[in-house]
């Protein structure tokens, strides 16, 4: 009989791990596991509060910080690679990443939410991250959890395709100091130090880290530019200097936390007009401060909590940025290139507060309400150039501040006033059904509702399976509302969010102690897709409408085996198909197939080996772009953990790509850079830090 068992758990481990060893674990050491992997049972961002992942209304995903050093990763980037059904991508310009969430796809991926400590980090301009990124260090995060589906009902705008929250570290988990140093490819070091204490009664965390990298040496082939004049082939303009800085103070209810994330000189990578610029550098700014205070019994059957939190974000030109090489030729010959420079800095304001109710038998009520002032309170621009009614450029001899006369955007300011509420309803045994729903005003983009409903199962000891529907939007950016001298795309303050309505059935089933296997369905379909529309006129460029529809559907499927105490094996497979309504054709870029496979090895004392494969595939173009598919790549990464007597050096060595391969990511329509854009090739990283 044990035989058998034995049998049908190799059977199913085959789905995703084609080659594990059939074995059957006698036992599993779970406070080891603990220790290695973290607490990844829990979830917070699905309502608000913490609950049990399985019973989560919502596709959820948690990876902590020890399972973010288990894999060896260096940046968010890299960790958010392994989620099922996220790809990451990047833009031409500044290869800023994109966070591709089930297919949805688009020249920035503003459709993905993406939180710090629950806080939106988005910037006004192009409704995402930040167009200056510069990526995002995995020292100092403590766990990030991740919602794939919509979120507006709780998160309101952008909270589309999914919600990612990265959640710093606290006091408790940085107990005592820790130095740490790593070296790696393309001259790229980082150091950093972090700590977690108490001063008095006070609970202190802070984090410092430098670093800096050249950035690889990726060729562009060909780009945007005119042949006559082109920089191609020739390498991307990467590489970036770093600073980032933290502070936590806890006293009993509140908590206040400061942050500083600077990237000074960062390269264009591709151009940002998909034209190489060797020369042109970027810099952002982010500071951002909030406080909070919550009391889970503030009374009776009550608890009550706030949030005031700010976020001050620059986005600068450090060095001209040249959009087309010397001697182009438009409206006059550019004999130094056409040169632009536009920056912006804005200011961000957001106060919440909420109630949970438990006095109803079988209810947990949840109240909110919200006000963001999310103000672009000065632009400029210097540029080189002007547009004739045609929208092309007019070379001018010098360079010309257009900040008061011509800006590419004015200064703007947008207000958000919200509230939601939502109740967790344990209605029958084994049986919970959550209900929401969330209004916001804009002082912009008009109103917009979304509502949600999640039944979850519980329909045994070791599965439960979830019905969820819900609607998200996407408010538009101010590039999309306001922009005046783009000739590509002009701005129209009439635009409302573009919407999407999806339906999930998941499965969790705890196949035995030591095997977990997940499986998701989705369905989705988006309106009013915000789009830059051709104008009537001939040669007069773009504006910005709501057209175009989108559906899509496909499945995320997931297993985490311990086959013995020493010896993890996990993997995903995602699949999606999405279509533009518009053309009937694939929407494009996104991948259909994607594949993570993953083996943890704890094969001495001390000593851990991590492999991992990823496998992207299958990424049509979208309609009118008939260059071949974007290639697929396979990619494998290797990580060797030593961690001494006593827990306080460790040491890791990684090599990324190691079988060197050519990895590439969609340039969009009309295909500017014709054969993508490259991404790094076989490189390395080695890492030692110390704990006392």
């Amino acid at each position: 009989m044990r035989t058998l068992y034995c049998a049908r758990l190799a059977l199913a481990s085959a789905l995703l791990i084609p080659y594990a060893p059939r074995v059957c674990a006698q036992s599993v050491d779970e406070e080891d596991l603990a220790l290695t992997y973290g607490d990844k049972s829990t979830i917070s961002i699905a309502t608000g509060s913490k609950q049990q992942i399985s019973r989560a209304p919502s596709v959820a995903s948690v990876i902590t910080a020890e399972d973010i050093k288990a894999m060896g990763a260096t940046d968010l980037d890299e960790v958010l690679e392994t989620v099922p059904g996220i790809h990451v991508g990047h833009a031409a310009g500044s290869y800023s990443s994109l966070y591709i969430i089930r297919g949805i796809y688009s020249q920035n991926t503003p459709q993905t939410l993406v939180l710090q400590n629950g806080i939106p980090i988005t910037t006004l301009l192009l409704g995402t991250k930040g167009g200056i990124w510069g990526g995002y260090p995995v020292e100092h995060i403590a766990r990030i959890e991740v919602i794939r589906g919509p979120g507006s009902a709780l998160y309101g705008a952008d909270a589309y395709a999914g919600v990612i929250n990265i959640i710093t570290k606290s006091a408790a988990d940085t107990p005592g100091t820790q130095f740490g140093a790593r070296d790696g490819s393309f001259n790229t070091w980082d150091t950093w130090i972090q700590h977690g204490g108490k001063l008095g009664s006070i609970d202190v965390a802070t984090y410092l880290r430098v670093g800096h990298t050249d950035g690889f040496n990726g060729t562009i082939t060909k780009d945007a530019a005119q042949p006559a004049v082109s920089l191609a082939p020739g390498p991307v303009n990467a590489g970036r200097d770093a600073l980032d800085a933290n502070l936590d103070f806890a006293y009993d209810k509140w908590r206040l936390r400061g942050g500083y994330k600077l990237r000074d000189d960062v390269g264009t990578y591709a151009g940002v007009a998909s034209a190489l610029d060797p020369v042109g550098k970027g810099k952002s700014e982010r500071i951002t401060a909030d406080m909070s205070w919550t009391d889970p019994r503030f009374a009776q059957n009550w608890g009550l909590g706030f949030v005031a939190s700010f976020l001050h974000y620059t986005q600068q030109v450090s060095t001209p940025l040249v959009l087309f090489p010397p001697g182009t030729v438009f409206s006059g010959t550019f004999t130094n290139g056409m040169i632009g420079a536009p920056e912006t800095w804005e200011r961000q304001v957001r106060l919440s507060t909420f109630a949970t109710y438990t006095g109803f038998a079988d209810h947990n009520l949840r109240f909110g309400f919200g006000h963001d002032d999310l103000n672009m309170y000065k632009t400029a621009e210097h540029r080189n150039f002007t547009y004739a009614p045609s929208g092309l450029p007019i070379a001018q001899p010098d360079v010309i501040d257009f900040s008061d006369s011509a800006p590419f955007l004015r200064p703007n300011r947008r207000k958000v006033d919200y509230f939601y509420t939502q109740d967790e309803w344990h209605y029958a045994k084994d049986w919970t059904l959550t209900a929401g729903v969330r209004h916001d005003r804009f002082s912009d983009a008009g109103n917009t509702t979304n509502p949600r409903l999640a039944l979850v199962w519980d329909a045994a000891y070791n599965f439960t399976a979830k019905l969820l529907y819900g609607t998200a939007f996407r408010a538009p950016s101010f590039a999309e509302e306001y922009s005046i001298t783009n000739p590509v795309a002009a701005g129209n303050p009439d635009v409302r969010p573009e919407t999407i309505h999806t339906t999930e059935t998941a499965f969790a089933w705890q196949v035995r102690r030591d095997m977990q296997v997940n499986l998701n369905l989705f369905r989705y379909a988006m309106k009013d897709i915000i789009r830059a529309v051709p104008n009537a006129t001939p040669n007069t460029g773009s504006t910005i409408q709501n057209t175009g529809n989108q559906h899509g559907q496909g499945f995320e499927l997931e297993t985490i085996w311990d086959a013995d105490r020493n010896l993890r094996l996990s993997g995903n497979y995602a699949h999606q198909r999405s279509i533009d309504e518009a053309t009937t054709q694939d929407a494009g870029y996104a991948p259909h197939t994607h594949v993570y496979l993953r083996a943890d090895w704890r094969y001495a004392n001390g000593w851990l080996l991590s492999t991992q494969g990823n496998w992207v595939a299958d990424r049509k173009r979208a309609a009118g772009d008939n260059r071949p598919n974007v290639s697929d790549y396979k990619t494998m990464d290797i990580t060797l953990h030593r961690q001494t007597k006593g827990d306080q050096w460790h040491f890791m060595a990684a090599v990324h790509n190691l079988f060197n391969a050519d990895v590439r990511e969609p340039s969009l329509a009309p295909g500017s850079i014709p054969n993508d854009l490259p991404m790094p090739g076989r490189w390395y990283s080695l890492q030692a830090d110390y704990q006392f």
